[in-house]
């Protein structure tokens, strides 16, 4: 069997599409200009490319973006009152808090200063707990690109076993919900997981998000298994490696997403779904 790989990518690029039009639409009948903030705290490089990357999509898509680059010295409660500034600014309708954050600061601490209607990237705790309740307000950005790439395997979701392998409180746990709304039965590996090679072996629908490049090998894979990587690792010579052994698995595999172009591009433009879903809730 060789996998069909899900373009990120590709899938991406229809979407920002749809966005771009509906920016357009929002200028034209409504005169108003989508504007995005983007928080970018030291100068870790994956992080910053991560930010160019978000202000490109924002470009392309007529979306205005503002970065703001703080050093890794700021203190919590300076960072604090720049984000109620950002969210008493009515021009602003969407803050993104570049994670991670310096081991200086307490990220939870910081990220409940966000207004829940200006996460855009839906890690506040209300949007969780609104996930939790299953009343989804602004979802989390990469589970809720990687649900996407789901639907766009055609598959009928209700009851099939998934599993994912790691439990960050803003990529695993988050994930682990979206799939038990769309039906599944959910089983989530982690670092004291006695077993995980047994529980991803009976996986109908496998998502990885621990960052150890070539974690999940052939023989961890059910033969027919969707394959979703979210992981990335930097290897010695510079190449980036997901969690999966791509090659080897994909010729098990039914789907699977490839590193770098399967995930990332639709964490990416879910930021961008969730902005415009915050400007069309404002009152009319």
């Amino acid at each position: 069997m060789n996998a069909k790989v899900l373009d990120g990518n590709a899938i991406a690029r229809q979407i920002r599409q749809n966005v771009k039009e509906r920016v357009h639409q929002l200028r034209s009948e409504r005169s108003i200009q989508p504007c995005l903030t983007v928080i970018l705290v030291g100068d870790d490089p994956a992080s910053s490319l991560y930010v160019r990357l978000k202000r490109r999509d924002c470009e392309e898509t007529g979306i205005i973006c503002h970065v703001t680059n703080l050093p890794s010295s700021v203190k919590s409660e300076d960072l604090g009152r720049y984000i109620q500034q950002l969210n008493s600014d009515e021009t602003v309708h969407g803050i993104l808090l570049q994670l991670p954050l310096p081991d200086s600061l307490d990220t939870n601490e910081v990220i409940e200063h966000i207004l829940p209607h200006k996460d855009v990237d839906g890690i506040t705790p209300f949007n969780l707990g609104m996930l939790t309740l299953r009343q989804p307000a602004h979802r989390c950005c990469t589970p809720k690109g990687v649900m996407t790439l789901l639907r766009h395997t055609g598959t009928d979701l209700m009851g099939l076993n998934a599993v994912v392998v790691g439990a960050s409180n803003h990529v695993g746990r988050p994930m682990c919900l979206e799939l038990l709304m769309a039906g599944c039965t959910v089983t989530v590996c982690h670092r004291h997981s006695k077993d995980t090679q047994g529980h991803t072996r009976r996986a109908d629908i496998l998502v990885t998000a621990t960052g150890k490049g070539g974690l999940i090998r052939r023989d961890w894979v059910k033969p027919g298994a969707i394959v979703i990587d979210i992981g990335i690792q930097t290897q010695a010579d510079g190449s980036l490696q997901g969690d999966v052994d791509f090659e080897n698995v994909s010729e098990v595999a039914s789907w699977i997403t490839p590193v770098p172009g399967g995930v990332g591009p639709m964490t990416r433009v879910s930021i961008l779904q969730n902005l415009l879903d915050a400007v069309e809730a404002l009152e009319k």
